[in-house]
């Protein structure tokens, strides 16, 4: 093999070494910080219903649609499947069950 061949795959093993780790990561985080947009969406809402004492401190999201506080059903953003109504968060210690 002669020296050009072994440093272009030696450059093609180490761009791959960072590469390919590099873009799981980032999608890994793309994912969490979808997620973590329902969670907050779910949390807002929960909280404007308690404030407005319509709502427990444990809220499920059958009581937001029931009290038009959803309009839209909420769904995972990565398996794109909705979220159960008796997914819940208690606004007492910040606990959030989404169940799909």
């Amino acid at each position: 093999m002669s020296n050009k061949k072994v440093i272009g795959l030696s450059i093609a093993i180490i761009a791959g070494m960072i590469i390919i780790p590099t873009i799981y990561k980032i999608h890994e985080e793309h994912n969490n910080r979808l997620l973590l947009v329902v969670e907050k969406e779910f949390e807002y809402y929960a909280k404007k219903c308690y404030l407005n004492d319509e709502c427990e401190s444990v809220v499920t999201l059958k009581d937001l649609y029931d009290l038009n506080y959803l309009e839209d059903r909420l769904a995972n953003p990565i398996t794109k499947k909705y979220y159960d109504d008796t997914s819940s968060i208690n606004l007492d210690t910040k606990e959030i069950d989404l169940i799909s």
